[in-house]
């Protein structure tokens, strides 16, 4: 059964490439950083401050951050407590909180084990960044998908720009490169590599031309 690992920085496009490399293999995407954002939500509307660890961890193990996914016309549907919260994940509150939950161990060992029962039930692409080395370790296919933070900070500005909102690019280039060194420096499973990942760098690459790179991979592991 084909399984595809991309794991990669903030601002790499993984879930916007992993949604289109997913649709033309036809397989299903699990974006596992919305399952981590939803986390994030969960946390800010019960009104926990993220940082605190320990009540973070209490709302978990007293199952009132529940996360679970479903699918509709192929898409991935992010549920909290069985509400849809698809959209409202989106917000730069969820994703901070995201950042700084996603290193307890508890908030990892719930939404992992998670990630990999659904990988279990049929083909299928999940991205985020600790999916080849902890989630899925005998992946088919493992991309460490980034590019070089100026070019990730050049398209979060383009984001912006697209939804009418105006940013400084020192300012966000500096917010890229905090995330990376919080992510990659966190206790509990780090962003890293895979030992047997294949390295895409799409700083000069296009939208187009990353997917196909992948697909070109996922067709070689396939057989």
């Amino acid at each position: 059964m084909l399984s595809i690992a991309i794991d990669g920085p903030v601002g790499a496009g993984k879930s916007t490439v992993a949604d289109e490399v997913a649709r033309r293999l036809g397989i299903l995407h699990l974006d596992t950083g919305a399952m981590y954002r939803a986390v994030g939500l969960a946390v800010t509307e019960a009104g926990i401050d993220p940082a605190d660890e320990a009540a973070v961890t209490a709302l978990c193990l007293e199952g009132k951050a529940r996360v679970d996914v479903r699918y509709e016309n192929g898409g991935q549907i992010t549920l909290v407590n069985g509400q849809d919260v698809t959209c409202r994940i989106r917000s730069q509150e969820a994703g901070t909180a995201a950042s700084m939950v996603s290193r307890y161990p508890e908030v990892r060992r719930m939404l992992v084990r998670r990630q990999r029962e659904l990988a279990q039930e049929k083909p299928m692409l999940l991205d985020g960044r600790d999916i080849g080395p902890v989630v899925l370790p005998n992946a088919s296919l493992k991309v460490y998908l980034t590019a070089s933070p100026e070019a990730r900070a050049t398209r979060r500005l383009n984001q912006l720009a697209e939804k009418g909102e105006t940013a400084d690019f020192a300012t966000i280039l500096a917010e890229v490169n905090a995330r990376d060194h919080q992510d990659m420096t966190r206790a509990v499973d780090p962003l890293r590599q895979a030992e047997d990942a294949v390295l895409v760098d799409s700083s000069e690459m296009d939208f187009e031309e990353t997917v196909a790179a992948i697909l070109r991979l996922a067709e070689a592991a396939n057989g």
